[in-house]
């Protein structure tokens, strides 16, 4: 497989992001369906703190890409869903910081919603990775 990163020519190499990514002949694909901010017994934590749901979210989705296994370098797609989202814009340090760790430049999308599946949600996440 060859991967192509088509980056974002206004925001510089640090933001996490990339207009687009091109991926000759993967082997896998894992479709990530929504990934919110659970606990082991399945309620929502971090009720009213988006800044702990994303970290939580991306746990939950590195447990996933773990158990399939893939990690988030073989992400090539998140979308965002918010409730508010200029809040996620005001706390968007928190997503560039993981994605930069876990050496992920995704293509994304982040849409406002108004409702999630459980009213505590305030953050959902869905992806795409390929090997």
């Amino acid at each position: 497989m060859h991967r192509q990163d088509i980056g974002p020519r206004m925001f510089g190499d640090r933001l996490g992001y990339n207009r687009a990514v091109s991926v000759d002949r993967p082997d896998r694909w894992l479709v990530l369906a929504g990934h919110e901010s659970r606990g082991p017994d399945g309620a929502i934590v971090h009720v009213r703190d988006l800044r702990g749901q994303i970290e939580t979210t991306f746990d939950r989705i590195a447990e996933t890409l773990d158990e399939a296994g893939f990690t988030f370098a073989d992400v090539v797609q998140l979308r965002y869903f918010a409730l508010d989202v200029a809040a996620v814009t005001a706390h968007f340090d928190v997503i560039t910081a993981r994605l930069e760790r876990e050496n992920c430049r995704p293509a994304t999308v982040l849409v406002g919603v108004t409702a999630l599946s459980d009213p505590d949600m305030l953050i959902e996440i869905e992806g795409l990775a390929v090997r």
